[in-house]
């Protein structure tokens, strides 16, 4: 078995040009680990931040970098101390950095089984959109009967919670531009347009919100934190500087494998879609960052990397 993969990489800090991809070697195994033969990974702009120069708190950045947080593969190896999972095992995971590549090597309690009926483009693009909105969802104590206000609906992250949301009987009002109104729809929400004026349109669905959650940013927290009921149910993982000015809540995802594997199984029956707006392959890394960065668009980016052969 060949010790090399293709992987995408950056030797620096900056735009989305400084992705390239290039052969390295394949992620050493530690005993708790298992190594993933990657199908499908995720692209965020929690990726494109640390492209850019951000650390996420935790991690180091050492050049040559591997970039990507989520996926879903193919068990290649496990190591000494792993008793869940199989060689040929399909599954998904998550972690920091390094799933943009053929191969990784992640703990054992970073991985779910991935259903058969599950899309591998799906599966690699659940874990990060998907658990921050179920934190979100936590957090805020969503619950029947609720008003709530989803800034971003039509994202990743909105996507999620909103039907979440809706799954647990709240009323949902979703920002989002005109284009994707329908598929806000879809989802269970009224849909209302984003930008100037959007609170007076907020305000003509509903004169209160029991909960605002803030998936887009642009100071979206502002134009419409003088509708909520309650701060505390107030929240962005966006616009950090501007909820600590108005006294909101940040919400910071708590990824593990149970919340992966909650969410996984929901998907699998159908209570939860998620949505694929396009798939690149690895050498097109730097559009698919490219694309996640324009801020429109609704649903997931991924990176179609292997094949399940």
């Amino acid at each position: 078995m060949s010790a090399s993969m293709r992987a995408a990489v950056i030797d620096e800090f900056g735009p989305p040009e400084v992705l390239v991809v290039r052969g390295m070697g394949r992620p050493a195994v530690a005993a708790g680990d298992v190594l993933v033969r990657v199908i499908a990974a995720g692209v965020q702009l929690t990726d494109a931040a640390i492209r850019s120069g951000w650390t996420p708190p935790g991690a180091q950045i050492e050049f040559p970098q591997v970039l990507g947080n989520e996926f879903a593969g193919i068990v290649e190896e496990v190591g000494a101390d792993v008793d869940g999972f199989e060689v040929g095992d399909e599954v998904a995971g998550f972690n920091t950095l390094g799933c943009y590549a053929e191969y990784v090597a992640v703990p054992e309690s970073h991985v779910v089984a991935k259903p058969p009926g599950v899309p591998w483009e799906v599966a690699g693009t659940l874990s990060a959109s998907g658990q921050t909105a179920h934190t979100a969802f936590e957090d805020l104590k969503i619950a029947a009967g609720d008003v709530v206000l989803v800034c971003g609906a039509a994202g990743g992250v909105g996507t999620i919670f909103t039907q979440l949301a809706v799954r647990a009987g709240a009323t949902v009002i979703g920002t989002a531009s005109a284009s994707n109104h329908d598929y806000v729809r879809s989802l269970g929400a009224t849909a209302v347009s984003y930008g100037a004026g959007q609170a007076d349109r907020i305000r003509a669905e509903s004169r209160h919100l029991d909960v605002v959650f803030d998936a887009a940013g642009h100071e979206n927290l502002r134009a419409v934190v003088d509708l909520a009921n309650n701060l505390d149910r107030v929240a962005t993982i966006v616009d950090m500087a501007l909820a600590a000015e108005l006294g909101c809540r940040i919400v910071r995802s708590r990824r593990t494998s149970a919340r992966l594997a909650g969410l996984m199984g929901r998907v699998d029956t159908g209570e939860l879609v998620v949505h694929v707006r396009r798939t690149y392959p690895l050498g097109e890394v730097a559009d698919a960052h490219r694309e996640v960065e324009t801020g429109h668009g609704r649903g997931k980016v991924v990176l179609r990397i292997g094949e399940a052969r």
